[in-house]
């Protein structure tokens, strides 16, 4: 009798729970952030955690770290709707556009340009001596380092054999492995590399700029959770706690120490736009 009496009283709770509104720690949603892979896996953790824990708090909104294997692999999460916000430069295609996301912010660092590099020492010193050889890009979808660059190759009939190695820390991996004998590369990135690692480039051509990548939210998000993650990170760098978190993360990574973020719109990337009107279709 008791048993039947303990077995009613908790279905009927359960009943009651089920159908009351939950808490609001418990209604509080839960969003994925997936910045593109620039660095290797670890790297890419050890800068980004620290900032979304720090963002997480401030806006109120919960954001977790969302990466795949590859930058490619991440974008297919992205284009999955597996995310909600992003740090990317991968959703600038006209067909991409489509899928609703907007900018909000961007890092205040320079632009940024797409190039081919060799090592400082290679025998190698003019575009065309690549041809029929093993040139490495980070993957498919990496837009400065693989399709920009790749253009350039395309439309001086240089052909090349195409490396993808996940990620700009791995292509440069193998250059200077001697596995590849190029790579492409992102200017920022080079110049991390450079800093990190003390390896030096010979730069074999370089690109227009193009504006860092975007800090981008899904057209799912409520405008109201946008608002708050975009506060705290454009308020960070005033805060001093955020300021150090900042300039920690930056230093693992090579950038400059005041990479803080500021406000952008999709304004700011129309050069990413100009380069799909004459891209060829395979790029987009």
């Amino acid at each position: 009798m008791k048993k039947q009496l303990l077995a009613l009283v908790t279905g009927a709770l359960a009943a009651f729970l089920g159908g009351q509104p939950q808490t609001a720690a418990a209604q509080q949603a839960v969003y994925s952030f997936s910045p593109v892979n620039q660095y290797d896996i670890n790297l890419t953790a050890a800068y980004w955690n620290p900032i979304i824990a720090y963002v997480s708090e401030k806006s109120g909104v919960k954001l977790n770290l969302k990466i795949g294997r590859t930058s490619a692999d991440t974008t297919s999460y992205v284009l999955a709707k597996e995310v909600e916000f992003v740090f990317s430069n991968h959703l600038f295609s006209p067909e991409r556009e489509q899928l609703g996301w907007k900018v909000f912010g961007r890092r205040n660092t320079p632009p940024v340009q797409g190039q081919i590099v060799v090592p400082a020492d290679s025998p190698i010193t003019d575009l065309a001596q690549l041809k029929g050889q093993d040139v490495a890009f980070a993957g498919p979808e990496a837009f400065v380092v693989y399709k920009v660059p790749y253009a350039q190759l395309l439309s001086r009939s240089i052909d090349v054999k195409v490396v993808f190695a996940g990620n700009q820390n791995a292509s440069f991996a193998q250059l200077f492995a001697g596995k590849v004998v190029a790579s492409g590369g992102n200017s920022q990135l080079v110049e991390g590399y450079t800093r990190r690692e003390g390896r030096k480039f010979r730069v074999l051509w370089t690109s227009e700029s193009f504006q860092d990548l975007a800090l981008m939210a899904s057209s799912k998000v409520p405008e109201a959770d946008t608002r708050k993650v975009a506060a705290a990170f454009m308020e960070m760098y005033k805060d001093p706690r955020g300021r150090e978190i900042l300039h920690q993360a930056s230093k693992e990574v090579g950038l400059p120490d005041d990479a803080y973020f500021v406000p952008a719109s999709g304004a700011d990337y129309a050069s990413y736009k100009r380069f799909y009107q004459s891209a060829p279709v395979s790029l987009h």
